[in-house]
């Protein structure tokens, strides 16, 4: 938990220990950033009003995929809206009762295993001379074109790759206004996923954006 005074930090430390947690309070990026990167964690709570706080952002959305719940002092749309794009995926206004802190880290942990456990179960495997993938005992052959975006794609998953991105990296030229090849290697990959009898959903349309990988 990073928090700007630590005697307010230790009283909502001490109340989650009471019901279970462990916690380590830090009142500082530095000392966040040390222990984020030395130990493992289920969640980070941030204090909006710690000051000097970009190099933990920074890293947190590069390097970490630890979930954070950020804690602000008032409940302004600017504010709320500035920490989830920043890379928070909760938020709560202070002061907040604990039973609803509570509820929201129960959230995050079921979705979290709910990620571990979908990754576990879908394993893919890559063959690149044959331009197949082995996706849970299931050979899929695809075009050179096909592979290359669902490979490029995957080794991006939860991100949103742009069309222009993936026109450029993948098929080696600008997107132009009316172009559709993109598209229609997408489909046609989604309907070999289909045939196989996997989700087709594993290339998922971002309206507007593009496109993102995701079990």
């Amino acid at each position: 938990m990073i928090d700007q005074q630590l005697e307010i930090g230790f009283d909502l430390g001490a109340q989650l220990t009471e019901i279970g947690y462990q916690v380590i309070v830090v009142n500082n990026a530095f000392q966040a950033l040390v222990n984020i990167e030395t130990q493992l964690f289920d969640v980070v709570l941030v204090d909006l009003s710690v000051p000097k706080m970009e190099s933990f952002w920074l890293l947190m959305a590069r390097k970490c995929s630890t979930p954070i719940i950020t804690l602000a002092s008032d409940n302004d749309d600017f504010e709320r809206i500035n920490a989830l794009e920043l890379g928070a995926d909760d938020y709560l206004s202070k002061p907040f009762n604990l039973r609803e802190l509570q509820l929201r880290l129960n959230v995050i942990k079921r979705r979290s295993n709910l990620g571990n456990n979908a990754e576990k179960q879908t394993m893919i495997h890559f063959d690149d001379p044959s331009y197949s993938l082995n996706c849970n005992g299931n050979k899929i052959t695809l075009t050179n074109t096909e592979y290359r975006l669902f490979k490029y794609l995957y080794e991006r998953q939860g991100e949103v790759v742009t069309k222009q991105e993936l026109q450029l990296r993948v098929l080696h030229k600008p997107l132009g206004k009316f172009d559709r090849n993109l598209d229609m290697h997408i489909s046609n990959t989604r309907r070999k996923l289909a045939s196989r009898n996997l989700p087709r959903d594993l290339i998922n349309t971002v309206r507007g954006q593009g496109y993102s990988f995701s079990f």
